[in-house]
């Protein structure tokens, strides 16, 4: 999976060479991210305090990341990369590595060591998944409910979502097959630790959308993670399917009747990707800005905003209190034992292999 082509190995590694003697660095800079609240948690942890100490550096911050693979590869065909640090899931982080669309590094030239002394490496661990992945969080896509719109009896089980006799009412759920697919293959019978092969068969994608079948006529698409915590405010949908970290903002600073379903809540991993063919000067300045990022004090930091884990082993003891509701986020965290009972793992592999295919096939049974 970290493999490119030796084309392309080649001219990444040949950028990074004269970058040593670089003295000037670029006075702006492109962030791509997702927007909402999960984009402000990194503005006010990274962005501004890096602003701060370099009052000369103008940033731009882009909500283009669910759009990120797309734009990249037309920027690449184009010979115009526009963007110089791009949020992405993991399992696009390694289309785009395979691709040579995304820069490989070295965790230890690249990234801060912790405190103690411990090596970048070791401290990301297991969770640099890709040559190319320099990670931030861990989240978790799970669902949302109104609780004034549940009867007595909440939803406590991923299958409820497709229980229209039991909540009836419209659902939001992502406008694309990850997480969905799997979902339903759960709840149409089929054992956890098999899903990923099931859904690696044309049969087993036919099953999943089979099972989608059923609640589709009550579905509204989402495209964006501010979409599902603004139905759920207006009442628009009774549970729907987002980012742990936006249904913390509307539960815990909305004041809205919102509820979270964690079970079989979906692990992932989100991080940074810096574009393949940048301009010495302006890697240079990126280079700059992600060993200051990505520090263990920085990713502690974005946790006081939004509930989402930090991906330095070095962090977790840092996470303490939200900065302006003065609650404390561990129990709000994916990771927390009583969150954490039932979970999904996510298969970053099997997705950067099957997204395109799937994809395709998704689309057009949404056009059905």
């Amino acid at each position: 999976m970290k493999l490119k082509s030796l084309a392309a190995l080649a001219a990444s590694t040949a950028l990074l060479a004269p970058m040593a003697h670089a003295q000037d660095m670029a006075d702006s800079m492109t962030l791509v991210s997702w927007g909402g609240a999960y984009q402000t948690s990194q503005v006010k942890a990274y962005s501004d305090p890096y602003k701060a100490m370099h009052p000369e550096v103008e940033i731009v911050w882009d909500s283009s990341s669910n759009e990120a693979v797309a734009k990249l590869r037309a920027m690449a065909e184009a010979g115009n990369v526009t963007w110089d640090l791009v949020d992405v899931v993991a399992s696009d982080a390694m289309r785009l590595c395979d691709e040579g669309l995304a820069m490989e590094y070295d965790p230890e030239d690249l990234l801060a060591a912790a405190p103690d002394g411990t090596s970048a490496a070791d401290d990301f661990g297991d969770l640099i998944v890709s040559d190319c992945f320099i990670p931030q969080i861990v989240y978790s896509t799970a669902f949302g409910y109104r609780t004034d719109l549940v009867g007595d009896t909440p939803p406590d089980d991923i299958c409820d979502v497709f229980d229209l006799e039991a909540y009836p009412g419209k659902r939001s759920l992502e406008k694309r097959p990850i997480n969905n697919m799997e979902w339903a293959l759960l709840c149409d019978g089929v054992a956890k630790d098999e899903v990923y092969d099931v859904l690696a068969t044309p049969e087993g994608q036919e099953k999943a959308l089979a099972k989608l079948d059923t609640i589709k006529d009550s579905v509204i698409w989402w495209s964006a993670g501010a979409d599902t915590p603004q139905l759920l405010a207006d009442g628009e949908v009774v549970m729907g399917s987002t980012y742990n970290g936006r249904l913390f903002s509307v539960i815990e600073e909305q004041h809205q009747p919102v509820a979270m379903l964690w079970d079989a809540q979906v692990f992932d991993l989100d991080g940074w990707i810096i574009p393949a063919g940048l301009p010495a000067d302006r890697l240079a300045r990126v280079k700059d800005f992600v060993k200051f990022a990505t520090d263990t004090q920085r990713l502690a930091d974005q946790a006081k905003y939004i509930s989402y884990g930090p991906a330095r082993a070095s962090s977790a003891p840092l996470v303490g209190k939200h900065a302006d509701l003065g609650i404390d986020m561990a129990p709000h965290m994916p990771t927390d034992p009583n969150n954490a009972k039932n979970t999904f793992l996510y298969n970053y592999e099997f997705w950067a292999d099957y997204r395109d295919d799937i994809d395709a096939k998704f689309q057009a049974w949404l056009a059905k």
